[in-house]
């Protein structure tokens, strides 16, 4: 059987948060490849935004497996993908927020997540994850002309649109 045909015997829940899956692990590769190729180091919010994403991602691996044949399990699935989606759509709004205020009214971000943790169990294994620096008021990394965390919630924000446009449409069956 052919890719293709399997995609097509797919559930279609089951296909949309496979699709979910995908992005994500797009955004993911993306995230790391700017971070790590292009050298944009992100500050505190954009690694939130990084964590959420990956969540995303994983719990949508987690809820491929699920049962989508009963509306139990696509409602969970539903849940678990909302939950980081809405979290990171909060911080990068939060971030689109921030960066609009003049320089002078923005707040500090304090230390760097990779000094806060760098003694706590297992930081070698994370600490690419964390790795940024304090500040967000500094350079503004635009991609198509638009900034980083406008991509975030538009992100964010269609998750949890198609995820539970995907539910209200299956909900009957």
């Amino acid at each position: 059987m052919s890719l293709v045909n399997k995609l097509r015997a797919m559930p279609c829940y089951r296909l949309t948060v496979l699709a979910v899956f995908l992005v994500a692990a797009g955004g993911v590769c993306g995230s790391f490849f700017g971070q790590y190729v292009l050298k944009m180091n992100p500050c505190v919010m954009c690694i939130q935004q990084r964590l959420a994403l990956v969540a995303t991602m994983l719990l949508a691996l987690v809820c491929i497996a699920l049962p989508h044949r009963k509306l139990i399990g696509r409602t969970l699935a539903a849940v678990l993908i909302s939950a980081p989606a809405a979290f990171g759509a909060w911080v990068a709004a939060k971030q689109i927020h921030l960066q609009s205020l003049p320089p002078a009214e923005q707040p500090d971000c304090g230390a760097p997540l990779s000094f806060v943790l760098k003694n706590k169990p297992l930081f070698k294994l994370y600490e690419p994850l964390l790795r940024g620096d304090s500040g967000f008021c500094g350079e503004v990394y635009k991609v198509l002309g638009v900034p980083l965390p406008v991509w975030s919630v538009m992100f964010f924000a269609a998750v949890l649109l198609i995820v539970w446009a995907m539910w209200l449409r299956t909900r009957k069956q």
